[in-house]
């Protein structure tokens, strides 16, 4: 398994690095300290990204402000459009018409990162897309996130969208500290809708020590991002990783720049986020080439439940100290991470109010027959495609018939004979019988002669 993954990451590496876009490998990374703003550890922190569902950070920020302002409450019901429902996964399926709460909408959409309920939000808030969109964009603007530009409120593929890693951790700043008291939406380890229990997708909830929050996000042509935040004593970091080849490269990354970040201490010479040189690229770097544009399974947005083991000897090629000192021959660091704790999911739901404990048993009974049904639907027809398959396999397969045979009321227009061993002797032997008769009848003629 590890030569495999070193062999992919080896891979991704060259192709990133050969791509004429100057992809470094592993792409932009930033980490700083909550409090002061400053920054610990910055690669190509202003080049411009996309997004992907790391948007919906910004989408949040937007509707959080309008809690603040009193022009919602958590409790306000948002109503899923025909526009929202179309939307293509991650998802929840709605139905247009489904009403749902704004503090539920708010969690689906960071854990589960349903496109739909994004969508949602923004019609719900902003009157359109392009409405909300506005929102967001001024926001951006007024929080000083210079490089961003948002085009939707999900992160799906928009030429529009682009970012940084700068922006977004100015983001993730602004989020806990306009919000402090909505932070634990962004900490939630997994949601429960009826029967259907919905991991978070960011790899550190529950892996990593002190790990509390944010948001991932992917789509091929920006690779694996991250904006996440960690507290271990009594300090605070946000970490932003964008363009990692896989989830778990992502999540180990991110788990990397923490450990060096808690290990690092702050003082007068780390710059603060608006002090970073600007980028000399203008637009972000699409990477479906080196992310989806190659062999094997598309890339899963979830990690998957294997991760590296404590006594790997393949390096982590991502790792930023690989790409600052490329000649020094010495190990870099593994964060090692062990498989998810247990948490308990938050229920979430549809309408105003909770269901009882006789509506959920009601949904939870509906939800079993659904599934069922689906199943046996699939089964059904995987069955009639076998089916078919055979019938066609079996219209392919010409007769074939032995000589001997006789088959009444068919033409014999094409016959394939299966040669037989001896059937040369057996030929050679009728033509024989003919004589014998010829002499049985010459016999018979000279008896009759005689008398």
């Amino acid at each position: 398994m590890n030569v495999s993954r070193a062999l992919r990451v080896t891979a991704f590496a060259i192709a990133a690095l050969a791509s004429g876009q100057a992809l470094a490998a592993g792409g932009p990374a930033l980490v700083v300290e909550v409090e002061s703003g400053r920054v610990l550890h910055a690669e190509r922190a202003t080049d411009p990204w996309y997004p992907a569902s790391i948007t919906k950070l910004m989408t949040a920020y937007v509707a959080l402000d309008k809690v603040k302002r009193g022009q919602l409450s958590m409790d306000t019901l948002l109503t899923v459009t025909d526009s929202a429902a179309a939307l293509p996964p991650s998802k929840m399926g709605f139905k247009p018409g489904t009403q749902i709460r704004l503090d539920n909408a708010l969690k689906i959409m960071l854990v589960k990162s349903a496109n739909d309920i994004a969508a949602t939000i923004a019609e719900s808030i902003g009157g359109s897309i392009d409405g909300f969109s506005a929102l967001m964009n001024a926001h951006a603007q007024r929080l000083g996130m210079a490089s961003s530009h948002f085009a939707n409120p999900h992160g799906l593929p928009d030429e529009r969208n682009q970012t940084t890693a700068r922006d977004m951790a100015i983001l993730a700043r602004a989020l806990l500290k306009d919000f402090p008291e909505y932070q634990d939406l962004f900490d939630i380890g997994a949601v429960q809708f009826g029967r259907r229990i919905m991991r978070n997708t960011n790899g550190l909830i529950g892996r990593y020590p002190g790990a509390d929050g944010m948001k991932t996000g992917f789509i091929c042509s920006s690779g694996f991002n991250v904006v996440a935040s960690a507290t271990r004593d009594g300090r605070h970091l946000i970490t932003v990783v964008l363009g990692a080849p896989s989830a778990n490269e992502r999540t180990m990354k991110a788990a990397e720049l923490f450990d060096r970040g808690f290990n690092s201490k702050v003082n007068f010479t780390n710059p603060e986020l608006a002090a970073l040189p600007a980028s000399a690229n203008t637009t972000p770097p699409d990477m479906r080439s080196v992310i989806c544009d190659r062999r094997g399974p598309m890339p899963q947005e979830e990690d998957a439940p294997v991760v590296a083991e404590e006594d790997s000897n393949v390096p982590n090629l991502f790792s930023s100290e690989v790409m600052a000192f490329a000649g020094d021959t010495q190990k870099p660091v593994r964060t090692v991470l062990g498989p998810r704790a247990a948490v308990q999911p938050e229920r979430v739901w549809i309408g105003l109010n909770p269901p009882s404990e006789a509506e959920l048993a009601a949904q939870a009974a509906a939800e079993e027959a659904a599934e069922k049904a689906r199943l046996s639907k699939k089964k059904a027809t995987a069955s009639k495609k076998k089916a078919s398959k055979q019938a066609a396999k079996d219209s392919d397969v010409a007769p074939v018939i032995e000589e001997g045979d006789k088959t009444k009321g068919k033409g014999r227009v094409s016959v394939t004979v299966k040669p037989v061993s001896g059937d040369t002797k057996a030929t050679d032997k009728k033509p024989a019988a003919k004589p014998k008769a010829q002499k049985a009848d010459a016999a018979s003629k000279a008896k009759s002669a005689t008398n």
